[in-house]
């Protein structure tokens, strides 16, 4: 299976923007889809995006048109754009890698909207 690796979290204010990496590295030949999830405080884990190893990507409602799902084959990477972030994106976002012997996760980064 695949290694997953997330970088790029941090302390942002609303209306700002973060762009969140996701290198993978290991078996990524025969990945179907790569998803960046996000669980907040108290809260359950809860899908953000995703992309499938064909480019169709998909996303929850609260981050349409806010979020950007892509990926750099390149260099195995990809990444989740955020843009006019909100108080309630405070998470610790996850990305994850699926391929049909199963899921690998990463530790996570945290993302913190506050002013």
């Amino acid at each position: 299976q695949a290694q997953v690796q997330e970088s790029g979290g941090g302390l942002v204010q609303p209306g700002g923007s973060l762009r969140l990496s996701c290198a993978l590295s290991g078996s990524i030949l025969n990945i179907l889809m790569v998803i960046w999830y996000r669980q907040a405080p108290g809260k359950e884990r809860e899908l953000v995006a995703g992309i499938s190893n064909g480019g169709t990507t998909n996303y929850r409602d609260s981050v349409k048109g806010r979020f950007t799902i892509s990926r750099d084959n390149a260099k195995n990477t990809v990444y989740l754009q955020m843009s006019s972030l909100k108080p309630e994106d405070t998470a610790v976002y996850y990305c994850s890698a699926s391929d049909i012997r199963g899921v690998s996760w990463g530790q996570g980064t945290q993302v913190t909207v506050t002013s």
